[in-house]
């Protein structure tokens, strides 16, 4: 299985692990041919058990360094290596904040550089960052471009690079049930129960689940089902914007959200100031926890969020109204504190909010499993073709969502006292 050897560069590759039933060696191929290379498979070992793994050797050509060096990083994409052998390559950071020319662009999957002989794993794996190595301490971690300081050691180029590809799940669990299954019209009570039975077995070891969640949450009355999560255990950390802060808020003090009543849907007569009068109320205590301390807040999300020190991350936009005290305005600090909170997070579920899901996918390595629950179809989809490939999505109202997964896990009781 071989194309016909041609072109001055020449670099020889290893793929190993289950890289024929992940599709990972079609997909080496076809990419090379569609960026214009050639190769020539030179051995190949077929694991013939569900647990031995496969081994592929080949020879790329390339007419031109340009064109190895495109095909040689998207290659490493799927967990492809070099057979040189070399340590990594680095060059200085030219100013603060900039890196140098060539640098290594990162993936969220696991990666490991080759430091003084040794594979060395990268701190912090996460999309679109640079790598920046100590050599003196035997280390690399991942750093964006804006954090960076003149004379860090940043990889550049694609000698002694490793990144390890996730492959196909072998068990019937919830994320290979519902990969590349975007549709209105699967039965999602069955795949909300998978999402339940992770969750507990992710509580139960001690992970984090993290939630992502828009102002829709407030808007379709769901907001008392996501609280009751809270009160289960089951959410650790939150993530949003001013607006999911506001309107639940909004709805704890009015009874409304965006001035329409939450149970009959109808708009209320002055409505359309509670939101500004229910930031007020929360700026004037100086802040959600005083407010819940105050007794001026005693239900809600943001109330069961202080109650049960859940870490939220409140990040700011240039719409917003107030906004709340607890909300982060600068941007690159609000990102900071997205990524301390990651800490420890093994789920995630973004919920009906297009630009902080994005936000948070960036941030994601891909070993952390991700649920995107909305109506909108195209919503559920963009994190996939945004580069997080591990994302699941579920098509449906975030309401019967949240009503279903707190009912699959149990969590009906009472408000907290």
């Amino acid at each position: 299985m071989n194309t016909r050897a041609n072109g001055p560069y020449v670099e020889e590759i290893l793929l190993e692990g289950h890289i024929i039933d992940s599709l990972i060696l079609p997909r080496a191929f076809d990419l090379i041919m569609d960026l214009g290379g050639n190769f020539e498979v030179e051995e190949i070992r077929v694991g013939r058990s569900k647990t031995e793994p496969s081994f592929a050797r080949m020879k790329v050509f390339a007419q031109t360094e340009d064109q190895m060096r495109r095909m040689i990083r998207a290659l490493q994409d799927l967990g492809a290596q070099l057979v040189d052998g070399e340590d990594v390559q680095t060059a200085p950071a030219p100013v603060d904040g900039a890196a140098p020319d060539d640098f290594y662009s990162t993936t969220n999957l696991p990666t490991e550089v080759r430091l003084n002989g040794r594979w060395v794993p990268v701190e912090g794996p996460e999309m679109d960052l640079v790598i920046v190595v100590d050599r003196e301490a035997g280390r690399a971690r991942t750093k964006p471009l804006a954090d960076l300081r003149r004379g860090e050691e940043v990889v550049v180029g694609h000698r002694g690079i490793r990144v390890h590809p996730m492959e196909r799940e072998r068990d019937m669990e919830v994320f290979s049930f519902m990969r590349n299954e975007v549709s209105s019209e699967r039965p999602n009570r069955v795949a909300i129960g998978l999402i339940a039975e992770e969750m507990q077995k992710i509580r139960a070891r001690g992970g984090k689940i993290l939630f992502v969640v828009g102002p829709a949450v407030i808007h379709s009355g769901a907001g008392e089902y996501l609280a009751r999560l809270i009160r289960g255990g089951y959410v650790h950390v939150l993530f949003g914007g001013n607006a999911i802060a506001v309107h639940d808020v909004e709805n704890q003090l009015f009874g409304t959200s965006l001035g329409v009543d939450i149970k009959t849907g109808l708009p209320v007569p002055g409505g359309h100031a509670h939101h500004m009068r229910a930031i007020n109320k929360i700026r004037q205590a100086g802040g959600l926890r005083q407010a819940v301390e105050q007794g001026i807040l005693t239900g809600g999300v943001m109330y069961e969020c202080v109650r049960n020190n859940v870490e939220m991350v409140l990040a700011g936009s240039i719409r917003d109204d107030g906004p709340m005290p607890d909300v982060i305005t600068d941007v690159i600090e609000a990102q900071r504190a997205m990524r301390r909170a990651l800490n420890g997070v093994e789920m995630a579920i973004m919920m009906a909010t297009m630009l902080h899901s994005i936000a948070t996918g960036n941030l994601l390595p891909a070993t952390v499993k991700v649920v995107v629950v909305d109506i909108n179809p195209a919503v559920v989809t963009k994190l996939a073709d945004r580069g997080s490939f591990q994302a699941v999505g579920l098509v449906t109202d975030g309401e019967l969502f949240l009503r279903e997964l707190a009912e699959e896990l149990g969590v009906n009781g009472p408000q907290s006292a």
